[in-house]
């Protein structure tokens, strides 16, 4: 495949990511704040982001394994990942952790800590996130890799047009 090929495949990928919901404007943001001095700022960051977010998902599951399940602490996570998630415009991702959150101050609020549905609820939800933020990493190391193409074939990595950001429902 041809430079402007592999220029135009990643114009065309990014741009169903974001139309696709799995990223929004504070992607741009952040690749905005990418230059010269700092050529690999937003693989650094997302790479942090991914690491952060594995041992975070780790944790849920641990917390929800337990005999007596601190709510709490499982907010705080679920918080945690909600805010890594927006600051790098992983939108979807975000989302869910919303509703996880959400689902998490149940726990806290009704003081039943051994309540199965509200386990299940909380497993149904950690699965969502989980699933979505695989999806996004996957996507997001595809992207990566072309870059990284076309840097190897000696071009420039093109800059997104402004794209009229469409919100995950």
């Amino acid at each position: 495949m041809d430079l402007v090929q592999l220029q135009r495949q990643l114009v065309d990928y990014r741009t169903s990511l974001y139309h696709e919901g799995f990223l929004d404007e504070q992607f741009t943001q952040l690749q905005e704040l990418q230059d010269e001095n700092n050529p690999d700022f937003v693989v650094e960051v997302v790479s942090l982001f991914f690491e952060d977010s594995e041992r975070l998902l780790n944790e849920l599951s641990e917390a929800l394994e337990q005999q007596i399940i601190d709510y709490k602490r499982m907010d705080a996570h679920v918080h945690q990942l909600k805010g890594s998630s927006s600051s790098i415009g992983a939108q979807r991702v975000q989302k869910l952790c919303m509703s996880s959150g959400t689902t998490a101050k149940l726990g806290t609020s009704k003081g039943d800590l051994k309540s199965q549905c509200l386990i299940h609820r909380c497993l149904k939800c950690l699965q969502q996130v989980k699933h979505e933020y695989s999806i996004v990493k996957t996507k997001l190391e595809s992207m990566f890799q072309l870059e990284q193409q076309i840097s190897n074939a000696g071009g420039s990595i093109p800059v997104l047009e402004t794209i009229k950001f469409c919100r995950y429902a």
